[in-house]
């Protein structure tokens, strides 16, 4: 699941027994390991990223295995399945100043 404040993009991911899990998409490369969600305690994981305003493919791994989100803002075929997709719309003038400044780089919180 993907919920949308802003700049920022809560990725939600339900996997009670998995032992690690991470997000990798077209706004970090693709790489696995490098923006790892954290388990909330009831078999979600988390993670809430800063992301600049466009659309963006991205999946699960949850221990080595790729995994869709159906409930995220769309789905398109990718090169080993179904990728999910997420919007971030544009920034106001105020917001899209303060990401300039930023550098415009990926933030994990």
């Amino acid at each position: 699941m993907v919920t949308i404040d802003g700049k920022w993009v809560d990725f939600v991911f339900y996997r009670p027994e998995a032992k690690h899990v991470c997000i990798a998409g077209a706004f970090n490369g693709w790489r696995t390991g490098e923006i790892e969600m954290l388990p909330a305690g009831d078999g979600n994981w988390k993670v809430r990223v800063c992301l600049p305003s466009g659309e963006f493919r991205f999946r699960y791994c949850a221990d080595g295995e790729w995994f869709t989100d159906y409930a995220a803002c769309g789905l398109a075929p990718g090169r080993f399945g179904m990728d999910s997709i997420v919007v971030v719309p544009m920034e106001t003038l105020n917001t899209a100043a303060a990401l300039q400044k930023d550098a415009g780089g990926i933030f994990v919180a």
